[in-house]
């Protein structure tokens, strides 16, 4: 089996404010950051991990939180020196920094950008008062489109914003004034997706009151077509992009590409040479894994055979497009017969398009995409 490309996932753990919706191993920020141990421990993770790279070279690098642009220029520096040293980078390598309007400075965002970092993910969510505060964000309307203008500042001619819709006491004309306020931005890429309530948050004890279903489904089809008539293709089922500025990294997790996962509870997908695949997932607490009695590796799967399926399709039928046929047997090692019962029954219900040449999900499908994939269950 060919070996996949590569790519990493930093985690920086830490953020001003822990927000209600936010099930992401964050933590609040103390007065002072362990910046250097935290460093330390990053680069020491990725030796131990050393041998999952099996010669290859980064495609992309992606620095998630929490936070991570509460890291100072320096200190992220040293980390992509760590990884450019041990690992090596592709000359077209795609470097993303996922960053907070309320943590931008100007100077500091300029630094990051020499540093060869050139993507930028700004957490926006929405710019109305109301909302920012149900949703407990730190920052406003008028910081958040001031980012904006900061990362053009800063030499990012490549940028997301994160959007999100469903919100509390949102209406249609809400959702759709957040979205013209985010396409004005003039972002190249927008990753717009829908509020869920998930278990261990704030909004999990005490849930607020979200909008109706058929409000809901109003939101997402007037605001598809909005960026659409903006020229922001869907490419997966929460993406979009100007052409030819869909997220590499990410596209990376959605073929069922290989990750190193480097930081408090980052988690790592790797191929084998030997045909296997693995899971694995490190100490999860900041202090956990800051300690040098404890291990970074909390623990490690091996995907069995009869779990490929699954494992593959629930990646690759987000994508819109799908992907060719053959790339299951690329990214798995088994033949494309393995999916021939249950990709006949996705079909004749609908949910999968008819191609022998691509795995592609029906517009039925995308929109049961749990219903399909449950098709492909071991």
């Amino acid at each position: 089996m060919e070996l996949p490309p590569l790519a990493a996932y930093v985690h920086i753990p830490w953020c001003v404010r822990k927000c209600p919706y936010c099930d992401f191993n964050s933590h609040a920020a103390g007065p002072q950051l362990p910046e250097d141990e935290y460093v330390a421990a990053l680069l020491a993770d990725l030796d131990e991990d050393f041998d999952q790279v099996q010669g290859r070279r980064l495609g992309s690098i992606f620095f998630g939180g929490g936070t991570p642009s509460l890291f100072s220029a320096q200190a992220l520096g040293r980390i992509l020196e760590g990884l450019e040293q041990r690992v090596g980078f592709a000359d077209d390598i795609e470097i993303t920094l996922e960053a907070n309007p309320g943590t931008f400075e100007q100077a500091k965002f300029r630094d990051y950008r020499r540093l060869g970092i050139n993507r930028l993910s700004i957490g926006v969510q929405s710019f109305q008062p109301a909302k920012l505060k149900a949703l407990g964000r730190i920052h406003d309307g008028d910081e958040a489109i001031r980012a904006a203008d900061m990362a053009r500042a800063a030499g990012f001619d490549n940028f997301n914003l994160d959007l999100m819709h469903g919100l509390p006491g949102q209406s249609l004309d809400d959702a759709l004034s957040d979205l013209r306020t985010a396409i004005a931005q003039q972002p190249t890429h927008l990753s717009w997706y829908q509020l869920t309530v998930e278990p261990n948050t704030e909004f999990w004890n005490r849930p607020p009151q979200l909008p109706e279903d058929d409000t809901l489904w109003d939101i997402q089809e007037a605001g598809q077509a909005l960026l659409a008539e903006h020229g922001y293709a869907q490419y997966e089922t929460s993406a979009y992009a100007q052409p030819g500025r869909q997220a590499r990294h990410n596209l990376n997790y959605w073929t069922f590409g290989d990750f190193l996962g480097l930081g408090a509870g980052a988690h790592g997908k790797i191929s084998r040479g030997d045909g296997h695949i693995l899971r694995n997932w490190k100490t999860r607490l900041p202090k956990d894994y800051l300690d040098p009695a404890k291990r970074f590796r909390a623990g490690e799967k091996q995907l069995q055979a009869e779990e490929l399926p699954f494992e593959f399709l629930m990646n690759v039928l987000r994508l819109t497009d799908g992907v060719p046929a053959l790339l299951f047997t690329q990214r798995t090692g088994l033949p494309l017969e393995r999916l021939a019962e249950a990709r006949r029954e996705a079909e004749a219900r609908g949910l999968l398009v008819v191609d022998p040449q691509r795995l592609v999900a029906t517009p039925k499908g995308q929109l049961f995409l749990n219903d399909l994939l449950q098709l492909f269950l071991p």
